[in-house]
């Protein structure tokens, strides 16, 4: 136990010696709270009650004296305190940190001039810190505040002397001294500034106890925007390191990615070229699936791993500079696995890479040369088939498109739906099964031919159109539950009628387009016979299938839409049923109302607008006066009534 004489005895003060190291930080920890306070009294009020507590918490931290070596006395080793005689050598060590505190805290409130270094008091405290909160000593009365506002209008030297009298409880020669030697030019004016004793009791309060504290938030607003506004830098500097980064006119390693922000095993797994699934040539063959999971591998940078790295990097965090499209009902997420790679090559003036996760087939491209926009597009394809996993669209240029086969397709040919008469124009495909560039399907305006590809493979001719996405969509025709592809003569002539209606399922995740005849109508006044076609677009996300009815005059170029609906199960095999009216100008110009239902309807009526008819048959003919609008139901051969598609 260290002998130190208590402060608050008037015994006289010599000059201290500076003490060794141990026992400095022994008369620290002892007199902490009072060391505290004194610095908390000297400090200049200016720095607010908060940065005061910081302060003078620190600068008594900081009042331990450097190195091991002291000329002061060593601690008793026995638990008997020291004899009165020996006072003056036992308080060395308080004494010595006293006054470190107190010129330092006198330093505190000298003005900064330019000079080499700062005096130590004037130097922030880096410890203690507390982050999101305010630290204050506890409210006192009026006496308190009262002092408080008085020790706030006396200088430095004022305030240390008035706080040696009354915490440390020193005369005046004793104060004298000690303000000497921390420095005071004047001590006797010090000591005439601070007055007299009246109001010293005070200072024992906890008004001035900076170790008995009070918190509070600080201002949570500014807070808020100052984290914000953190943060903000923080990622301008991330951005702007990773540019800094990047070789002079080449790619990074994740080229357009945007920066990681997580690290998890498994997806780092996913973005590992080396772990990307290649199939082997030939395995659909045997394979009990023949979908995308069949494909091999193909395409002429099939082994660039960096390029598959840029890849499944930008997959996973698409950057800024990356234009993504998905499908409607396709999910644009990172792959869950390690998926299949398809293709990876130059397609025209790009670099295409295709990839497959069992749910999405994923098309990367960039630029040939350079680092512009990226692209990056989702498909979604679960569910596929040999049917409908015939083709994927590696490119699109200048209106025309390129497609990948499936391995199973050993011919291709160039057909426009709108010529049914004609024969189609064989395409050479490539060792990888690419396409020549293809005309696509005018995306809108006059319908003046429409483009489809004819696959044949696999013991099977199937017709498919480019829809806008990176699945082209399959053609068939026939009854719904016996769809079929279309190859005979009458069906290529349905579908040169209704081929102009596609534009309405385009970019809405199409995967097949079925046109089914399911009535014919002989016209009122011999004007020939009309036929009644049900078109439905299934989509692969299964719940926004879209279906038209349609009207085929005789002698008419095109057919007309007489009726459409979104979501509905008509004319699918679901729901095998469709009944549809139009009003129709003969040649004489009388106007009537046509309806025809499929096979399941048993009679039709119409009504209102002047118009009242029954037919005991699936098909319909009243007169009506022009621009009338009617109520059309049937009834079905069960006996249960149907409406019109809505």
């Amino acid at each position: 136990m260290l002998n130190v004489t208590a402060p608050d005895t008037a015994t006289r003060l010599s000059s201290p010696v500076p003490p060794d190291v141990e026992q400095a930080e022994a008369a620290i920890v002892e007199h902490y709270p009072r060391l505290v306070r004194l610095a908390y009294l000297v400090l200049p009020p200016a720095l607010g009650r908060n940065r005061r507590v910081l302060t003078a918490h620190s600068l008594t931290q900081r009042a331990l004296p450097r190195g091991r070596r002291g000329a002061g006395p060593a601690p008793v080793r026995g638990g008997v305190p020291a004899q009165r005689g020996e006072a003056e050598e036992a308080e060395s060590g308080y004494a010595y940190v006293r006054l470190r505190v107190l010129r330092a805290a006198l330093e505190a409130g000298v003005p900064l001039t330019f000079r080499a270094l700062p005096l130590r008091g004037q130097v922030p405290p880096l410890l203690p810190q507390v982050w999101g909160l305010r630290l204050f000593p506890r409210s006192g009365g009026a006496e308190e505040l009262a002092l408080d506002q008085w020790l706030a209008a006396l200088t430095g030297p004022g305030r240390a002397a008035c706080v040696l009298r009354a915490l440390e409880r020193l005369p005046e020669p004793e104060v004298l001294r000690v303000l000497t030697r921390a420095g005071v030019a004047d001590p006797a004016a010090a000591v005439a500034e601070s007055g007299d004793a009246a109001n010293d009791a005070l200072s024992a309060s906890p008004e001035f106890d900076p170790c008995v504290l009070q918190a509070r938030p600080t201002d949570l607003l500014r807070r808020r925007r100052f984290v914000r506004a953190a943060l903000a830098a923080g990622a301008a500097l991330a951005v702007c390191g990773a540019l800094l980064a990047l070789p002079g006119g080449g790619w990074g390693s994740d080229g357009a990615a945007a920066p990681a922000y997580a690290l998890n095993a498994a997806a780092e797994q996913a973005l590992d070229p080396g772990t990307l699934t290649r199939v082997p040539p030939g395995v659909w063959r045997t394979s009990s699936r023949t979908d995308f999971s069949a494909w091999p591998a193909r395409g002429d940078r099939a082994d660039d791993t960096e390029l598959l790295r840029r890849a499944l990097a930008v997959w996973a965090r698409p950057g800024a500079s990356v234009v993504v499209s998905a499908t409607p009902g396709t999910p644009a997420g990172p792959p869950m696995g390690p998926p299949q790679l398809l293709f990876s090559g130059v397609v025209d003036q790009a670099v295409v890479v295709l990839l497959y996760d069992g749910l999405r087939v994923v098309r990367y491209a960039e630029p040939l040369t350079g680092t512009g926009l990226v692209g990056l597009d989702f498909a979604r394809t679960d569910g596929a088939s040999a049917d409908t996993a015939t083709a994927l669209v590696l490119s699109r240029v200048d209106g025309n498109a390129r497609y990948l086969t499936a391995p199973w397709v050993t011919g291709a040919a160039l057909r426009d739906l709108l010529k049914p008469g004609e024969s189609p124009a064989a395409l050479k495909l490539t060792p990888d099964g690419v396409t020549p560039p293809v005309v696509s399907p005018a995306p809108a305006g006059s319908c003046t031919g429409w483009n489809a590809l004819a696959l044949t493979g696999d013991g099977a001719t199937r017709l498919v159109t480019d829809l806008g996405e990176l699945t082209p969509a399959r053609l068939t025709s026939g009854a719904p539950g016996a769809e079929r592809d279309v190859t005979e003569a009458a069906e290529l002539g349905e579908w040169s009628r209704t081929a102009c209606l596609l534009p309405s399922v385009r970019s809405h995740g199409v995967r097949t387009v079925n046109a089914w005849t399911y009535a014919k109508q002989p016209l009122p006044e011999g004007d020939g016979t009309a036929t009644w076609l049900c078109s439905r677009a299934e989509t692969w996300q299964g719940t926004a299938d879209r279906v038209q009815a349609q009207f085929l005059a005789p002698g008419a170029p095109l057919a007309a839409q007489a009726a459409k609906a979104e979501g509905s199960p008509a004319c699918g095999p679901r729901e095998p049923r469709v009944l549809a009216g139009v009003l129709w100008k003969s040649r004489a110009g009388q106007w009537y109302v046509l309806a025809a239902g499929s096979a399941q309807f048993a009679s039709l009526s119409v009504s209102g607008g002047g118009v009242n008819g029954t037919a005991n048959a699936n098909r319909l003919a009243v007169r009506a006066p022009a621009g009338a609008q009617v109520d059309l139901t049937g009834k079905l051969t069960d006996g249960s009534k149907a409406g019109v598609l809505r």
